[in-house]
């Protein structure tokens, strides 16, 4: 499905599980769950199927970013930071969603971090997975070392310094295997549709800059920050930065050890059964 949030402007989202459900004589409201895909550049597509367990709970809203996946493309100066974490609020504004639990796996995790210091009423919680407030190159590089050797490091550095075709395919074959702990490559997947226009313009622009840490201070409601520590490219040092940036009153850490990038993907049953209980807590 497609919804106008602005003049002109259609984001492309679905919805899995009741909003409201019978409870004896009454209808009882469940919370609502908007999930915020990585990339940039990619769709919502990696969260399904297993996000579906999250219906035990509560209802589930996937959306493709703007530029990204279903939606709009657009043009390259609404491809900004502040343009995806506004486009959360006049989403859930669009669909009449009040106080979201927002889940921001990867770049999905940036906007999260972003929408949250600009509108901290607006959530109900957050979960930051597999994300980092800056791109540290040379941490990113050090545990591609570890875990793929010289090579995947070096291609990992010309990647991210010069995101040309060239060195985004030599990127996703050489270091996407190393993503997961899980055997293959999440890149090889035809099920989603990808934009690589707004990965080299993200990459070129605003991530060369990206500093969220200050803007964590903002946050006032409960939030969950998810990590794996072979994390290649989100390493854990990043997880714990975002945690130690948060008032200590609202910020839980998770760890994930043997755990790559998207925890959920190395021990689906642990995260999602931690995701469950903080949605489901009051």
């Amino acid at each position: 499905m497609r919804v106008e949030i602005d003049e002109g402007v259609y984001l492309w989202f679905d919805v899995d599980g009741a909003g409201l459900v019978a409870d004896g004589d009454a209808m009882r409201a469940r919370p609502t769950v908007l999930l915020l895909h990585g990339g940039p550049g990619m769709d919502h597509s990696a969260f399904k199927p297993d996000f579906a367990a999250l219906t035990e709970v509560a209802q589930i809203v996937y959306y493709d970013h703007r530029g990204q996946g279903r939606s709009d493309r657009r043009t390259p100066d609404e491809w900004t930071f502040d343009v995806w974490a506004d486009d959360v609020v006049r989403l859930c504004d669009a669909l009449g969603i009040e106080k979201p639990i927002v889940v921001g796996n990867s770049f999905g995790g940036m906007v999260a971090m972003h929408y949250a210091a600009r509108h901290p009423m607006h959530p109900a919680k957050l979960v930051l997975s597999s994300t980092a407030a800056r791109m540290d190159i040379s941490a990113i590089a050090d545990m591609f070392e570890h875990l793929g050797g010289a090579d995947a490091a070096a291609t990992a550095r010309a990647f991210w310094a010069d995101p040309t075709d060239a060195n985004r395919d030599a990127y996703l074959a050489k270091c996407g295997p190393l993503y997961t702990q899980s055997p293959g490559n999440l890149f090889d997947t035809k099920r989603a549709i990808r934009n690589n226009d707004v990965t080299t313009h993200f990459i070129r622009g605003e991530q060369r800059t990206m500093d969220l840490r200050a803007g964590l201070a903002r946050i006032t409601c409960p939030t969950l920050v998810l990590a794996g520590e072979l994390d290649p490219v989100c390493p854990p040092t990043r997880a714990r930065e975002i945690a130690d940036a948060i008032d200590p009153r609202w910020v839980r850490l998770e760890l994930f050890e043997r755990c790559g990038h998207g925890v959920f993907r190395d021990d689906p049953a642990r995260a999602l059964r931690v995701l469950l209980e903080f949605v489901a807590a009051p």
